[in-house]
Parts: structure tokens; sequence; C-alpha cells
């Protein structure tokens, strides 16, 4: 946490005198950085100044926790009826803060700070300064992943063991649920997908009452959360044998997984890995059908830089830890993916999940 701050405070450069982070409603990217930053994600606003210690605000629920969990920070008790965003403004105030650099604002709390400051400190807009930080993982956020990957694995072997005829997709979600939470997960890094028949070809196809039939192809969509560190894996099954069309399709987007990992290394292009997978379902006659992005970060969140898509401009680093996830979808037919999380080293990469490759299960 030390060393996050410090690069933090390096990157500001002459540009800014401090940083805000204040949780937002319904968005987790605020809140995953301070949790990132100070170790504490129930505060309300983080600030840090080039200068000094970092001060994070939290109303009285929370007080105590932040006082015994938070790292690199004082917590400051929001008083009931105090302003936070005026308590933020005068300490920005004493601090002689002139450049205040921010990641995601509320127009409302923006336009609070920026009245209640005045003239005297300019609000910058900064959204990659921490994301910087943030996609390149250290040790210790490494050694979690790859235990929310273990956990995410092994949910896999529930679904694996659990899709039978007869099985309702919620039933099903509910072993692969209670198998990683009985081998320590924390909770889950989305909503569960068992998506059977024709909804498995809507990439969010969810999960629900219908009953699995013989014939059925299953996408499978799971992550576990372990320590706030994420994992994302899918797999697609059939119920019984598959059907040739079924293998043929399988077989075209298992190879698409397979050439995009074997390019996920140090220095390559994002938007060159995804065209790997993508020209392999395209030469195949499925390009139209392939309409997602090959991957995504993962870490704090389930979404996260970089972003491996036609139009990115990421080039890979030795600590992202991506998806490698193509798909193939066919309405009324069904659906494909395999999905990995990936781990981005020098001359190679690393699945942090795998296994169970095999189409059918009986």
């Amino acid at each position: 946490m030390i060393n996050r701050i410090r690069a933090l405070k390096k990157s500001f450069n002459k540009e800014l005198d401090g940083y805000v982070i204040i949780n937002q409603p319904n968005t987790l990217t605020n809140q995953a950085h301070m949790l990132y930053l100070a170790d504490f994600s129930g505060g309300t606003a983080l600030l840090v100044p080039k200068e000094g210690e970092s001060t994070l605000y939290v109303y009285g629920v929370n007080y105590e926790a932040a006082k015994a969990e938070a790292r690199n920070c004082t917590p400051e008790l929001i008083k009931r009826g105090k302003d936070v965003v005026k308590m933020l403004a005068d300490q920005v105030k004493h601090l002689k803060l002139k450049k205040l650099g921010y990641d995601l604002m509320a127009i409302q709390s923006y336009e609070k700070i920026a009245k209640s400051i005045g003239n005297a400190t300019k609000l910058v807009a900064k959204s990659d300064l921490i994301w910087n930080l943030r996609r390149v993982k250290d040790e210790y956020e490494l050694k979690l992943i790859r235990t929310a990957g273990q956990l995410t694995t092994e949910g896999m072997r529930a679904a694996c063991n659990n899709i039978k005829t007869g099985y309702l997709e919620f039933e099903v979600a509910a072993e692969i649920e209670y198998e990683m939470r009985k081998r320590g997960s924390d909770g889950l890094a989305f909503e569960t997908q068992v998506a059977s028949g024709p909804r498995s070809a809507y990439p969010h196809g969810g999960c629900g009452e219908r009953k699995l039939k013989n014939g059925d192809l299953v996408v499978v969509d799971i992550g576990a959360i372990f320590k706030n560190y994420r994992a994302d894996m899918s797999r697609t099954f059939v119920v019984g044998k598959p059907s040739a069309k079924q293998q043929k399709i399988f077989a075209i987007v298992n190879k698409a997984e397979e050439e995009a990992f074997q390019k996920i290394t140090d220095g390559s292009k994002a938007s060159e890995v995804d065209a790997t997978a993508r020209n392999i379902i395209k030469r195949a006659g499925y390009g139209e059908h392939f309409v997602h992005g090959l991957g995504h970060g993962v870490g704090l969140e389930t979404h996260e830089q970089p972003v491996l898509n036609p139009t990115s401009k990421d080039s890979l680093r030795v600590g992202n830890v991506v998806t490698d996830e193509p798909g193939i979808y066919l309405i009324g037919f069904g659906g494909f993916r395999v999905e990995d999380t990936v781990l981005v080293c020098r001359n190679r990469s690393e699945r942090l999940t795998s296994g169970f490759d095999s189409l059918n299960v009986q």
C-alpha cells in the first residue's frame, strides 16, 4: 500500500498537488481505487496530497472498521449533519493545493467542490493515473488472483458434475456457488451464468428455471472473489453426446482461444491478439457471430484495463491479467464460448483458470 501511494504521488509530477477519490453510487471503479490505495472500500472520500498524510473521510457506520483496517491514511469521521464535500474542500484549502486531480466524479460533487474551493484550486480530470498503476499487478495481487482462479476452476468442476438432463439452470448455479464458497471464496465476481438451449446464444444469457435437455448447449460463465480479487472463466458443455455441428464449432472456438493465448505476451498489441482469434473464426465462416471483444483486464473489478478488442490502443505488459474469451453465437442453434483468466508473462502466458475442455457431459 505504501508503494502504491508513493507511485501515485510520483505520477503527479508538476501537474498536480493532490488527488481525490469520491465514492459514487452504483460505481465500482472509485470504490476499487480506494481499496487499492487504502486497503479499505468503505470510505466516502480519499484525499491524497503530494506532501503529507492522506485523509480518508468515513461515516460513523464504517469509522471503527476504518481505524482498524485502513492503511497509509488518517480516517476522519464525518459527523452527523456534516457535509463531506465541504470538509474535503476545507482541507484542500488548508493544504493550499493548487491543482487537484480526480477520476470519476458526479456532477453534483464536482459543482459543490468547485464552488467551495473557488478559484484557489483547479480541478483536473486525470482518469489514467490510478489505472496505470492498477493494470499491472504486483506479486501480492497475483497471489490473490491465483487463488481466485483456483476457486473458480473448482466451481467449473461442480458445473461439469451437475449438468445433467432434468436439472434446472439455477440448481446448477447453486452447486457452483456452493462449491466456490465452501472452498473459501468471499463471493461472486458477477452473477453466475448457466445459459442453456436457445439462450446459450446470448453472450449474457443469465440463469433461469429452464430444465436441461439432452443435446442442449450450456454456456457456463463464473467467477470467484478472494480477498477482493477476482477471476473469470467460461466453458461450453453439451448435455449428452454432441452433434457433428456442435463438435465442429466448438473446435473452432477452442482453436481461437488457444492461438490467442499464445499471443498474450509482453509487448503484444491487444488489438492484434484479438485479431488472432477473430481471424480464425472469420475464416471458418462465423466472423459475424463473434459479437464482442476477445477480453478485458481482471483484478479488483471483473472488467478492468487493458481491453482486448479490434479498436484497443493498449499494449500488454508483464503483470497484466486479462481474459481470453472468443465466442460464436448462433441464434436458434446455441452459443459457444471458452474463456480463461490469463497472466501476461515476458515470453509466454499463464492460465490462472484451466481444465474441463471436453464438450460433452453425461
